[in-house]
């Protein structure tokens, strides 16, 4: 039988941290003490993710097999990363990366417009980011609990890919490829676009603020896509700007965009083309269409220390078109 609590604070605004959202209520915990509860709230919601904080009106609080639930109204919603006691993820310094080391075409090529003051600026510190991923075994290629949803998600059975993500966050917040990944599924679905648009938004958002975390306001340093843990920041930052574009905020996609540029100069992700675009005054619905879509792309280097079993294949992505989807 249930034990019924006193009420949380007798009706007061209880805040919460979301980790996982399921069909009746939400996984989430206390802000002030972590304590886990789920939240079973008046009417349904969906356009929350794991990671933001919500602002609930207490109602009823109550214990059942174990675990801690409170009912009540939705209030808001808002992402606030730093104040969730996250541990920012390691920074590897890799030495500094130098321009003249890399291809930027041959001699007598144009270099886009965006590109040049990342190359006239010379070199900078080098670093990876450390990536998290409960669940995975380093010494085991094939035990990758997102490659697992991923594959599941691609054969049509996203309640099974939905719960490895939710056993992921629920044990840390931080597996920023986690957030990429649930950006990625909302992006690309094809009902409700401006909703799925703002839902898949937040999922990156969640993900670039905890990546931020590690590099602070003044961050001049580079995180190239060849080093594969910097990668799943770098899809959150793509699919951030991506959603923002689609949802008509072309100045701030503009400035992630750019951003992008001086992170990772050599440009894996396509977003030069996305730049190009955005100054030529089209809309994300034109770019979809293909209308700016490159007939070839300029050869790069291939990027080293990329061998690592699975994990590689998963880091490359699965996008229908690397330069319009986050999943590239």
């Amino acid at each position: 039988m249930g034990q019924e609590n006193q009420t949380v604070e007798d009706a007061s605004v209880v805040e919460l941290v979301a980790l996982a959202m399921k069909e009746r209520g939400v996984r989430c915990r206390l802000l002030t003490t972590g304590e886990p509860v789920t939240f079973r709230p008046r009417h349904q919601i969906w356009r929350e993710v794991p990671g933001q904080i919500l602002s609930v009106k207490a109602g009823k609080d109550w214990n059942y097999a174990g675990t801690r639930y409170l009912s009540g109204e939705l209030l808001s919603a808002r992402t606030e990363v730093e104040k969730l006691g996250l541990v920012p993820l390691k920074l590897e310094h890799h030495g500094m990366w130098n321009p003249t080391d890399e291809y930027w075409g041959e001699p007598g090529e144009g270099i886009e417009s965006c590109l040049k003051p990342v190359i006239e600026a010379g070199p900078r510190p080098l670093y990876e980011m450390e990536q998290v991923i409960p669940g995975e075994d380093p010494e085991e290629m094939w035990d990758d609990p997102i490659l697992e949803a991923s594959e599941y998600h691609g054969c049509g059975d996203s309640k099974s890919a939905h719960k490895i993500m939710e056993r992921i966050l629920t044990t840390d917040l931080r597996c920023i490829d986690a957030h990429a990944h649930l950006g990625n599924w909302d992006f690309n679905r094809e009902s409700s676009y401006d909703d799925c648009a703002k839902r898949a938004l937040r999922h990156y958002e969640v993900g670039v603020r905890i990546g931020e975390l590690s590099l602070g306001e003044q961050f001049g340093g580079v995180l190239k896509w060849g080093m594969i843990d910097n990668r799943p920041f770098l899809r959150c930052l793509h699919g951030y700007g991506l959603c923002l574009w689609r949802l008509g905020e072309v100045a701030r996609a503009k400035e992630v965009f750019q951003r992008m540029i001086w992170l990772n100069p050599t440009d894996n992700q396509g977003i030069r083309f996305l730049l190009a675009s955005i100054d030529q005054g089209k809309t994300w619905k034109d770019f979809q269409k293909g209308e700016e879509q490159p007939r070839r792309r300029r050869p790069r280097k291939l990027e080293t220390g990329e061998n690592r079993g699975l994990r590689h294949l998963r880091d490359a992505g699965i996008a229908r078109g690397q330069e319009m989807s986050p999943e590239g």
